[in-house]
C-alpha cells in the first residue's frame, strides 16, 4: 500500500474510532426506593371483585409498625413488616366489635382478606396498591387529604371541660367552615363566631374566636354549651382525617372535638 493510502486509510480509523468514543456508555438504569409508608393515610379506591357499598369509608393509615382504620363498620388495627417494597399484615390484629348491616360486614370481610392476602405494594398515577403474591392487585387506596383549607364540617363531639367528650344538643347544630386564608368560621349552636387557625401537616391552633352576643334559651344548656365548644378549640394541637371523619385532639393526645365532612349540595 501507499504511503498515501496508508495515511488516508489512518486517518479514516482514527475519526471512527475518535466517534465511537465520543458516545458516552448507556448508563444503567437504576430502580428509585419504594415510597415510604410511615405516617401516610389512605382511603380505598377500590376492592377488585367487590362493588363498594354506597356511603361506606374504608381507610388505611401506616403510623409506628401498625396499619389501623375503619373497615366500614369497624376499628381495625394490626402490625406490619415490610422492606422495600415487601409489605406484609400480621394474620393476628384487633377489632372493635360493631354489628353493622350485612352488606357492610361482607365487604368488611373482603377488605380484611385484601390485606391478609398483600405480600407487597406498589405506587401507580398517585395510588397505594396493595398487590399480592402474584404481584395481583388485592386493593387500591387514595391519598387521604390532610389539609382543612376550603373544608366545612359539623361538629359532632366536644369535650366539655370536665374531661368527658359528649354529644351535640339535639336542635342545635355546631359547623365549622375553613377559609384558604387562614381563617376559621361557623355556628357555636347559637351564636356565630370566627377567627383564625393555623395547620403544618398534623399540628392545628386556633387563635381566640370573636362571636355575635345573641342569647338563646332554648334547648336547654346551649349557652353551657357554645362556651365549652369555643373552650375546646384553645386546647387542640393537632388533627387527624380519616375519609369523612376529623378528630382534633390536645397535645397530650385526648380528644377536643369530633367532625363529620359536611354535605355538598
Amino acid at each position: 500500500m501507499s504511503s498515501a493510502r496508508l495515511a488516508i486509510a489512518s486517518l479514516i480509523l482514527a475519526v471512527a474510532t475518535s466517534a465511537c468514543a465520543a458516545v458516552p456508555p448507556a448508563a444503567e438504569s437504576t430502580a428509585g426506593d419504594p415510597p415510604r409508608l410511615d405516617v401516610t393515610a389512605w382511603v380505598l379506591a377500590e376492592l377488585p371483585g367487590h362493588a363498594r357499598v354506597p356511603g361506606s369509608s374504608i381507610t388505611l393509615r401506616f403510623e409506628d409498625g401498625r396499619a389501623s382504620g375503619t373497615d366500614g363498620c369497624n376499628r381495625y388495627s394490626f402490625a406490619y413488616t415490610g422492606t422495600g417494597s415487601k409489605l406484609e399484615f400480621q394474620p393476628s390484629g384487633i377489632s372493635t366489635q360493631m354489628a353493622c348491616a350485612p352488606e357492610l360486614m361482607k365487604q368488611a370481610a373482603a377488605f380484611t382478606t385484601s390485606l391478609t392476602r398483600t405480600r407487597a405494594f406498589g405506587m401507580a398515577t398517585g395510588q397505594l396498591q396493595l398487590l399480592d403474591a402474584d404481584g395481583v392487585v388485592a386493593a387500591r387506596f387514595d391519598p387521604q387529604p390532610e389539609g382543612l383549607a376550603g373544608t366545612a364540617w359539623i361538629v359532632t363531639g366536644y369535650n366539655n371541660g370536665r374531661q368527658a367528650v359528649v354529644s351535640v344538643l339535639t336542635g342545635t347544630e355546631l359547623t365549622m367552615e375553613f377559609s384558604a386564608d387562614g381563617r376559621v368560621a361557623g355556628s357555636a349552636g347559637c351564636n356565630r363566631y370566627s377567627g383564625s387557625f393555623k395547620q403544618d401537616g398534623k399540628a392545628l391552633s386556633f387563635g381566640p374566636a370573636a362571636a355575635t352576643r345573641r342569647m338563646c334559651i332554648e334547648p336547654e344548656g346551649v349557652m353551657e354549651q357554645e362556651q365549652q365548644f369555643l373552650k375546646a378549640l384553645e386546647t387542640v394541637a393537632t388533627v387527624r382525617q380519616e375519609a369523612d371523619r376529623a378528630e382534633l385532639r390536645t397535645a397530650d393526645g385526648a380528644l377536643a372535638v369530633t367532625l363529620g365532612r359536611q354535605p355538598t349540595e
